[in-house]
């Protein structure tokens, strides 16, 4: 893999308009994104269509009701996640606002591995955190005109272009 210069990176990820053929960068932070997206906009569309926010709530937060947390916290978080990772799902998937919905479920991870290690100290976080959280820093460390195709990138073209 060959390493970049700041000005070489600048170039490749800075596009005029999508016209422009895409660089390996620009693909990169589009496959990261969406499946990114499609894995927690589908977690969100199950939790909150088929599960249920309060099938959530019991099955994933009540039984932390034995440690100090207070039981209305987790009530409270519980019946929250599902649509958090709907919506901010939603919004990476489509690449709108994506910066907000990149931290709301870098927020869900966080309270997701404090949950985990607050049963289990040693939770295998290789199989379900890890992944996410890769892909999640990545988009959230690529520099956003590196994302052109997606809705955030659209509109920045067409703002340069009036």
């Amino acid at each position: 893999m060959s390493k970049w210069s700041p000005q070489e990176f600048a170039v490749a990820t800075s596009s005029k308009s999508l016209d422009e053929p895409p660089t390996g960068m620009t693909w990169a932070v589009f496959f990261a994104r969406v499946v990114l997206g499609l894995i927690f906009f589908m977690a969100g569309v199950y939790k909150v269509f088929q599960q249920g926010p309060v099938g959530h709530v019991r099955q994933w937060f009540l039984p932390y009701s034995d440690t100090f947390l207070p039981v209305w916290s987790l009530w409270a978080v519980g019946l929250t996640i599902p649509f958090v990772e709907l919506i901010g799902g939603a919004m990476v998937l489509v690449g709108w606002r994506t910066r907000v919905g990149l931290i709301a479920l870098g927020f869900v991870l966080a309270i997701v591995t404090f949950g985990h290690l607050l049963k289990e100290p040693l939770y295998a976080f290789h199989q379900h955190v890890i992944p996410r959280l890769v892909l999640l820093v990545f988009v959230l460390a690529v520099p956003p005109e590196a994302d052109r195709f997606s809705v955030d990138g659209v509109l920045r073209s067409l703002r340069r272009g009036s």
